[in-house]
């Protein structure tokens, strides 16, 4: 038997598919886990799986990854007409009927664990009756069988997935689950559809997280839905990684931030820089929206916890918005954003509404007038209050935040451009129109071209020398330049000011006192190593200031990439 998953990336992994074969426990060495992606050539799955010469193929899937499956189902059919097909996961668990036709044998309908287990032990040991094993649908004859309800499991009974498999996870994210369900009864969610909440214990996910950082895992990414809602629960936690932290592993989680409180708050300062990643869903900040889908948020105690956490600076935040929910209009949306840009989160998502099978806004669509793509992933066309015109500008918006916001190529540039415009949106709308007049949407752009085109969008509403020196700053801050663009004035004719930078890393006590750690380094290395840029304005000073003290004067920074990015002032050049 074999559990199948096609990934969105490369670098994502399947915790569901490692839950199941864990728990069918004695049978695990007869289950085998078969990763590819969406991006794999569909010829090359095929190919793959039929070498296996399954009796049965269980695929998990989801709306990045449905339409993909049926056509390997298609085919895996013509060329297997004796393989047993399982379709379960979270796009099947709804309306999933018309996959009958395509060629699936059996759903399985919600949790798996306890059903999988059941369904191995039927097909390959001849165990059982099909009809006896709860959480399933097949097929006989022309009727539609739907068994009861599937059992839950315990999580303390699923064994921990990665004990056996760590070293296939490398350049991997590992996903962890300490929670399944969720408190909350959000309408666009696909946990609105179910009840209940359940804890693995403390003590083994103490355990399980030691297992991480010994193992010195870059990344965790806890898939819990609302990791605080217990807060004793999420503190333990917390407590417990940040006592045993060796500095190299990174915990992601999705937390509710209106519901931390002080004690929670004191205890994350406690944390190293890096050691924690959250994920807060603000969706929107239009009141009217946030009751018609149900979400009990205290925008204004979110808002205050986010700035408390920023202050500390140890913790990276990524905050989420959702355009097309019901009541948010263009213009209630423009004010979501503002109210959420002007936080300067690390990072800012800009998701669209996926009308979900099982979410409450499925079945109350039509009260909203949401109009949505039919096929996975069902994203919202257009609603009663807002436009598909409009909604195509956001999708221009939200690339251009993801292009330089997110990934911090122009991060102290879009600082100061807003500063020209009425607020943040009205920058991004402007930057979007212009984009789409030039066609820069139709073609990919490398990192020197997406700064030239942020230069070019700028430069006549500001001093140009000025955008000149905060862009180059910018590209220093994201990578060791080796050349930059005709625009950009980085004195290379001026053979004064290459003597100067020559002298300076021949130097031993000047390189010893602002680069100590390359000590043991030649000249010419630390010269590959760092780059000492000249700049016409104080603009360290300048940043500081949210961009209101500007002093005209020579300023020498000295970046260095030996470690990340570090970079201080050279006052003695």
């Amino acid at each position: 038997m074999v559990l199948i998953a096609l990934n969105a990336k490369f670098i994502h992994s399947s915790l569901a598919l490692r839950s199941l074969k864990a728990y069918c426990n004695s049978s695990k060495d007869d289950i085998e886990i078969m990763e590819f992606t969406i991006n794999n050539d569909l010829d090359y799955i095929i190919e793959e799986i039929y070498k296996k010469n399954p009796k049965a193929a269980a695929f998990s899937c989801y709306i990045w990854n449905i339409s993909m499956i049926i056509e390997i189902t298609r085919i895996l059919k013509k060329i297997m007409p004796n393989l047993i097909v399982i379709f379960g996961g979270a796009e099947v668990s709804y309306q999933y009927d018309y996959l009958f036709k395509k060629g699936v044998d059996i759903i399985s309908i919600g949790e798996g664990e306890k059903s999988t287990k059941a369904l191995y032990e039927y097909i390959c040991n001849g165990k059982g009756r099909l009809e006896e094993i709860k959480g399933i649908a097949f097929k006989k004859g022309n009727e539609i069988i739907k068994t009861g309800p599937c059992d839950i499991v315990q999580l303390d009974d699923i064994p921990f997935v990665y004990y056996d498999c760590i070293n296939e996870m490398e350049n991997k994210i590992i996903y962890y689950e300490a929670s399944r369900g969720c408190p909350y009864n959000c309408q666009y969610c696909l946990s609105s559809a179910k009840t209940g909440l359940r804890f693995l214990s403390l003590e083994r996910v103490f355990k399980d997280l030691q297992f991480f950082i010994d193992k010195n895992v870059p990344q965790v990414k806890f898939v819990d839905r609302t990791f605080n809602c217990r807060k004793n629960y999420a503190m333990s936690i917390w407590k417990y990684l940040i006592e045993n932290d060796i500095g190299k592993t990174n915990f992601h989680f999705e937390i509710s931030a209106d519901t931390l409180d002080d004690e929670m708050i004191t205890l994350l300062r406690k944390a190293r820089k890096g050691l924690f990643q959250f994920e807060i869903g603000v969706q929107s900040t239009n009141i009217k929206t946030l009751e018609d889908v149900n979400r009990k948020t205290d925008n204004k105690k979110l808002f205050d916890n986010v700035l408390k956490i920023k202050k500390a600076n140890n913790i990276c935040q990524h905050l989420d918005l959702i355009a097309g929910l019901p009541e948010e209009t263009y213009k209630s949306f423009r004010k979501s954003f503002n109210d959420v840009y002007e936080l300067y989160p690390q990072q800012l998502q800009l998701g669209f509404l996926k009308v979900l099978k099982g979410c409450g806004l499925r079945d109350d669509a039509e009260k909203y007038g949401i109009v949505y793509k039919q096929k996975a992933p069902y994203e919202v066309l257009y609603t009663n209050d807002i436009s598909y015109i409009e909604l195509r500008k956001l999708k221009m918006i939200e690339d251009l935040v993801e292009k330089y916001y997110n990934s911090n190529k122009a991060i102290y540039t879009l600082r100061y451009a807003v500063n020209f415009f009425e607020t943040s949106f009205d920058f991004y709308e402007k930057f979007a129109e212009y984009w789409k007049y030039n066609k820069y949407h139709t073609v990919s752009h490398n990192k020197m071209k997406l700064y030239t085109i942020l230069f070019d969008f700028l430069n006549k509403k500001t001093d140009s020398n000025i955008l000149k020196n905060i862009l180059k700053f910018d590209m220093l801050l994201n990578d060791n330049v080796k050349s930059f663009p005709n625009w950009v004035d980085d004195n290379n004719n001026d053979n004064k000011l290459r003597d100067k930078k020559r002298h300076f890393f021949n130097d031993e006590f000047m390189t010893n006192k602002y680069i100590p750690s390359l000590k043991l380094y030649t000249a010419a290395q630390k010269s590959r190593i760092c780059r000492l840029e000249k700049f016409d304005i104080d603009i360290q000073k300048w940043i500081e200031s949210d961009f209101k003290e500007l002093l005209i004067c020579d300023k020498f920074i000295l970046f260095n990439y030996s470690n990340g990015i570090e970079y201080s002032n050279i006052t003695e050049v």
